[in-house]
């Protein structure tokens, strides 16, 4: 406990420390795949449409993918964990615990 009359010692957190890895306002991975996916469809099929059907497709996912990001900046680690978890867990004080 600090003395009365001194003040508390600070320390400075880099912003990038503590701000989600976003690209494009969005989950960076997630736009890396998004992006590999568009990139996959259009360079395989290699047509007019294929192209103008891959860039829609990217350009639509991103745009969910930003408004998701804007709700929760740490939805898809938070989805990831609660799939994650089992559905009911025993009432026990410890998993070796025999029954």
């Amino acid at each position: 406990m600090a003395e009365p009359g001194v003040p508390l010692a600070r320390s400075r957190i880099h912003r990038a420390l503590s701000r989600p890895n976003h690209l494009m306002g969005a989950d960076r991975e997630l736009v890396l795949l998004t992006g590999l996916a568009a990139a996959i469809l259009i360079f395989v099929i290699l047509t007019w449409f294929s192209t103008l059907l891959g860039i829609a497709i990217w350009i639509a996912v991103v745009a969910t993918l930003r408004m998701m990001a804007k709700a929760d900046p740490m939805m898809r680690q938070v989805y990831v964990r609660h799939i994650a978890y089992r559905p009911s867990y025993r009432p026990t004080s410890t998993p070796w615990r025999r029954y």
